[in-house]
């Protein structure tokens, strides 16, 4: 019974929580979605490049491929930051839906 007691004493601290730490919560929420989305555009970038020769003007060889890994990953945030496929708005829209329902 006391810790029902205390959840639901948790409840109510959050209900009451002031806007500030509602936008911050958000603000991490966007930024929490739109890095499953670079994450997601990054494994799709690694499947087209993967067939595509490393033995260019650097060489090929571990250090390219560990640069296009590098090169792949900042095109995904770079994607996901200038409006992306529409995945993060999804995944930000559902992870609101989970905090309303935790209150």
């Amino acid at each position: 019974m006391e810790l029902s007691g205390a959840f639901s004493a948790q409840l109510a601290a959050q209900s009451h929580e002031p806007s500030s730490l509602r936008t911050r919560n958000a603000e991490k929420a966007r930024e929490v979605a739109q890095d499953f989305e670079a994450h997601v555009i990054s494994a799709f970038a690694e499947s087209m490049f993967a067939e595509i020769p490393t033995d260019g003007p650097f060489g090929g060889g571990h250090g390219e491929s560990v640069f296009r890994s590098l090169l792949i990953q900042e095109y995904g945030k770079e994607m996901s930051q200038s409006g992306g496929i529409g995945i993060a708005d999804n995944v930000f829209k559902e992870i609101l839906k989970l905090q309303e329902v935790s209150q």
